[in-house]
């Protein structure tokens, strides 16, 4: 029993690490990638997206500033316009940890969409373009269903910008 304990709490640790970096890294990549601006330029400014794991686990909200970046929401609106939510940690922890991809567990029932599901489908395609960036091509493939084709210097300088914003960011912003 003590074992389960320790798994189960280190599972929660990772998944809670894990959402801080992929909210900070959404927000950089947003920045950064002009695919991902256009597809979140959409977005009303103040408009605030949220990923959880329910009922109180862990998570992020973003908010967008009405030119397709984000920022980190300073304040949590009562009802956040998209809420992205895991239902179990475990489900969380499958994802995060690039054992099944964001698209699979939406198709095994292991998370929620609370909002427009037009924006949820957008966020999606969004963090996919932000993990082909970030991540080693051995990890992303695992990550996301269908990886784009990215030329390697580009994936790298991107890469490289996006790491350097999240670092910022966690100074900056502890």
């Amino acid at each position: 029993m003590h074992l389960y304990k320790l798994r189960a709490g280190l599972k929660r640790m990772f998944v809670a690490i894990m959402l801080q970096v992929v909210g900070r890294s959404l927000v950089a990549s947003s920045r950064v990638e002009p695919g991902i601006r256009r597809e979140l330029s959409e977005l009303p400014k103040g408009y605030q997206i949220q990923m959880v794991v329910i009922p109180h686990g862990p998570g992020f909200v973003v908010e967008c500033n009405g030119e397709g970046t984000l920022n980190l929401a300073k304040t949590v609106k009562p009802r956040v316009d998209l809420r992205i939510a895991f239902k179990h940690i475990s489900h969380a922890f499958l994802v995060l940890s690039f054992q099944e991809p964001m698209a699979q567990a939406f198709a095994n029932d292991r998370m929620v969409a609370d909002g427009d599901i037009s924006h949820a489908i957008r966020l999606v395609r969004c963090l996919n373009r932000m993990e082909a960036l970030i991540l080693p091509r051995w990890i992303a493939v695992h990550a996301v269903k269908r990886l784009p084709e990215i030329p390697f210097a580009e994936k790298m300088v991107k890469a490289i910008r996006i790491y350097a914003q999240v670092m910022k960011n966690l100074v900056l912003f502890r």
